[in-house]
């Protein structure tokens, strides 16, 4: 397997945990997002993801972008270990939690869209506009889960799930962006074990080739 990540994208964190979590070896094929322009715009990759975004996983003749659908490929490729609970409502309550990050708050906080803010109203809007709906989004995702009885050391039970595959990496992002956080003590409490596994560990963007 290949996977095609840039080290600090949320999105590329995520295949890497779920990648790591199921044991599964890949080759990391390192695309800057920013160097000369955003190397995921270059006629190369656009040949292999027209959409030029990352992630992209190539396995065999299986091409995938979007990183949940690639995680949901690993899990029904790979079954175990799982990260999806058996139980259907379990399993929607995961994915739920996962889908409010992936569709809530990541896609108002990825680089197209923080590039347009800062083109609209400057540095200051920009990092203005992402803490604002970063951690809008986190404390609406605290209120749910902090009286779930389904919370234990992860957001489901005490093994990792599509969920925190998620929030892990999305919660980095906010610390990067410097974003108050102090009111998201549940969801501190998650990241602080799971950022403690090695999966999350050797998954993170400072261990990765192309870490700046």
């Amino acid at each position: 397997m290949k996977l095609y990540s840039y080290f600090r994208s949320s999105a590329s964190f995520r295949v890497r945990i779920a990648l790591n979590l199921k044991g599964l070896a890949y080759d990391y094929v390192p695309v800057h997002l920013v160097k000369e322009g955003g190397e995921q715009l270059k006629p190369e990759y656009l040949a292999r993801n027209p959409h030029g975004l990352i992630p992209l996983l190539e396995d065999g003749p299986a091409s995938i972008t979007q990183s949940l659908a690639i995680i949901e490929y690993l899990e029904e490729a790979h079954p175990e270990p799982a990260l999806l609970p058996k139980a259907p409502a379990d399993r929607a309550y995961v994915r739920g939690v996962a889908l409010s990050i992936a569709c809530e708050i990541h896609p108002l906080n990825n680089l197209r869209v923080l590039r347009e803010v800062k083109r609209l109203g400057g540095e200051d809007a920009k990092n203005d506009w992402y803490r604002h709906w970063c951690k809008n989004g986190l404390e609406l995702l605290e209120k749910q889960l902090a009286s779930d009885p389904r919370v234990g050391h992860c957001v489901y039970g005490d093994t990792p799930t599509l969920a925190d595959v998620c929030l892990v990496p999305q919660w980095f992002n906010a610390q990067r962006f410097e974003t108050d956080l102090s009111g998201c003590p549940t969801l501190a409490r998650i990241v602080a074990h799971c950022t403690g596994l090695k999966a999350f560990a050797e998954a993170a963007p400072a261990a990765q080739p192309d870490a700046e």
